[in-house]
C-alpha cells in the first residue's frame, strides 16, 4: 500500500506549524503582529503560496495562533470541570459549575498574549477587536459542545445561551481590563481581573436565581 498520502499529510502538517512557529517568533520579536506574508514565509521556510495553501491571509495565521493560546485555557477549563462532580443539569447548577471554574483559570496571562498575537491598539481598533471576538466565538464553540456533552439532557438553547452570556461577558470584561490594566498581569493587575469577573458572574447569575 502506498504511503504517499500519509507523506504528503505530514508535510503539510509540517509546514502549518513552521508558519504558526514564525509568526509566534516574529510576534515576540516585533511586539505585535508586525510583518507582511513575504516576511512570514521567509522565516518559516516555506513558499509565499504554501502560506496562502492553508491560511487566506495574514489575519488567519493571526486567528490560528491566538486559537492555540486559547485552547491550553480551555482544556485546563475542561479537565477542571471533567474532574468536578455533575450536577442535576438546571440552568442553575451549569452556571455554578462554568462560573467556579472561571476563577481558577488564567485568563489575564491568555487575554495578553492573545491580544499581542492579534495587535489590539487601543479601544479603537476595529479589526482587532473584531479579531478578539472572532477568536473567542471559536472557544466558545468549543466550550459548548463541551459543556452538552457533560449534559445531554439539558435543553440545548439553555445550553447556548449560558455558554455564550459567559464567553461574550469574558470579552467585555476584558476589554475593561485591558483598557486599566494595559495588559498588565502583576498582582493589582491580576486584583482588579478578580473584580471584573465577579462582577461578571454576579450580573449573569441574577438571571439564573430565583428572585427574592
Amino acid at each position: 500500500m502506498s504511503t504517499a498520502p500519509d507523506r504528503r499529510a505530514a508535510l503539510k502538517e509540517r509546514h502549518r506549524s513552521a508558519i504558526l512557529a514564525a509568526a509566534h517568533d516574529l510576534v515576540q520579536e516585533r511586539g505585535g503582529p508586525r510583518f507582511n506574508v513575504d516576511e512570514l514565509a521567509e522565516r518559516a521556510d516555506v513558499a509565499r503560496r504554501t502560506v496562502f495553501n492553508h491560511f487566506a491571509s495574514v489575519d488567519e495565521v493571526l486567528l490560528a495562533l491566538s486559537a492555540e493560546e486559547l485552547e491550553v485555557i480551555i482544556d485546563e477549563f475542561i479537565a477542571a470541570v471533567a474532574a468536578s462532580p455533575v450536577g442535576d443539569g438546571s440552568r442553575a447548577s451549569m452556571f455554578t459549575e462554568l462560573a467556579e471554574m472561571l476563577q481558577h483559570v488564567d485568563l489575564p496571562t491568555v487575554i495578553a498574549s492573545v491580544v499581542k498575537v492579534l495587535g489590539v491598539e487601543d479601544a479603537d481598533d476595529a479589526r482587532g477587536r473584531a479579531l478578539t471576538d472572532v477568536t473567542f466565538a471559536r472557544a466558545a464553540e468549543r466550550l459548548l459542545r463541551e459543556v452538552a456533552r457533560r449534559y445531554p439532557e439539558a435543553d440545548t438553547l439553555d445550553t447556548e445561551v449560558l455558554v455564550g452570556s459567559l464567553m461574550n461577558g469574558v470579552v467585555v470584561i476584558a476589554k475593561r481590563w485591558l483598557e486599566e490594566s494595559a495588559g498588565r498581569t502583576d498582582p493589582a493587575a491580576r486584583a482588579d481581573w478578580d473584580r471584573l469577573l465577579a462582577r461578571l458572574t454576579d450580573t449573569i447569575r441574577s438571571g439564573y436565581s430565583p428572585t427574592v
